[in-house]
């Protein structure tokens, strides 16, 4: 495996942050915490660039790039704190669609994301039922904290049939749904109720526990990439304060202590980027390590956006607890993150699980 960027993805990795510094400036993620706006400008932006539809086929209007790229754009959206539906759109709900369905069910579904439709997926199998009736299945259950499950478009189910797991595409319409509260409120969550939610048998689609299994991979290192830019944020406030901040005459980025914490933080920061990048790239070609890949990702990302908060908190004093402070902005992002798809200490749970059964075995959950 080659690590180092090309240089279209490194142009890529500039226009998004010149995107994210224009149109998702702290001022925009306030405003979307008090309620006075949705970050709908960022959405358009997004859409505008195209970068919806980035691992759509091209057949259906896509770029037909890789998870690479895309966990690229993720990094810097996390950085900014983006309020839009790109994060459940790109890594949760279209690779359900993109892998698991078929048919014009598929081709519609791809289509309108390039086109700006929103989706969510619902991973929550064991609360989800499908059952057959008629031609088509009902759905049953409910599921709690689904990334812009308030608001989405549309919806990717993954239900269990009693007989295996299939994935269902439903509106989100038909759902019942409801926001829930949540640490970073700049963010959506919602309770999708899918109790008597009907899906006609061109939106049911079964045997496809591999793909399923892919797309949550997929999830998992989306979530990496972004607290990966959300704790670089918090560093990079860090940074600037310490050397700005001046006691005894002196900035106190110039103190010993400070230096150590400061290379701790930059330290874990980068070995999160290197294994989201792998994960990435695992996800990419397919790799039977592309499961461990993801996990080691996700705990790493944790472990950063940890040391990151709690250093740049520390550094910044009282004055990293007052709201005026933007810290808090990117700490909610990279705290949430590691909330969703399993925490840093699930994720090295499952790595030394299939370390210990079989290092060839362990590309399914």
């Amino acid at each position: 495996m080659d690590f180092t960027l090309t240089e279209e993805q490194e142009q890529l990795q500039r226009v998004v942050r010149e995107l994210v510094e224009n149109e998702c400036p702290p001022e925009l993620v306030r405003r979307v915490i008090e309620g006075e706006e949705q970050g709908d400008a960022v959405w358009k932006a997004l859409c505008a660039m195209e970068l919806p539809g980035l691992t759509v086929p091209e057949v259906n209007g896509g770029s037909a790039a890789t998870m690479v790229e895309l966990s690229l754009v993720l990094e810097q959206l996390g950085w900014a704190a983006d309020p839009s539906p790109f994060l459940a759109t790109t890594t949760q709900y279209l690779p359900l669609v993109r892998d698991c369905s078929s048919g014009a069910a598929r081709d519609e579904r791809l289509a309108a994301v390039c086109g700006g439709t929103t989706g969510a997926a619902v991973f929550a199998l064991s609360g989800i039922t499908a059952t057959p009736e008629g031609d088509g299945w009902v759905l049953g259950g409910s599921a709690r904290f689904v990334v812009d499950g308030d608001r989405a478009d549309d919806l990717a189910v993954v239900a269990d049939t009693g007989n295996g797991v299939g994935v269902f595409l439903v509106p989100g319409a038909d759902a019942t749904r409801e926001r829930a509260a949540m640490v970073d409120a700049s963010m959506h969550t919602g309770l999708v109720g899918l109790d008597g939610v009907r899906v006609p048998a061109g939106r049911a689609f079964f045997d496809n526990d591999a793909a399923i299994a892919r797309a949550y991979d997929e999830a998992v290192v989306g979530w990496a990439a972004t607290m990966v830019g959300a704790a670089q944020h918090v560093f990079d406030m860090a940074i600037d304060h310490i050397r700005n901040r001046k006691q005894f005459g002196v900035p106190i980025g110039s103190f010993q202590a400070i230096k150590h914490m400061a290379v701790d933080v930059y330290v874990n920061i980068e070995r999160a980027r290197a294994l989201y990048q792998y994960a990435a790239l695992a996800v990419a070609e397919n790799d039977p390590r592309r499961a461990v890949a993801s996990s080691l990702a996700k705990a790493a990302a944790g472990d950063a956006q940890r040391l990151a908060v709690q250093h740049g908190f520390q550094f910044f004093g009282a004055l990293g607890y007052t709201w005026e402070n933007n810290l808090h902005l990117y700490m909610r992002r990279a705290k949430a993150g590691d909330s969703f798809c399993g925490s840093a200490i699930e994720h090295r749970r499952f790595v030394a699980e299939a370390a210990l059964a079989d290092r060839t075995t362990g590309d399914v959950r």
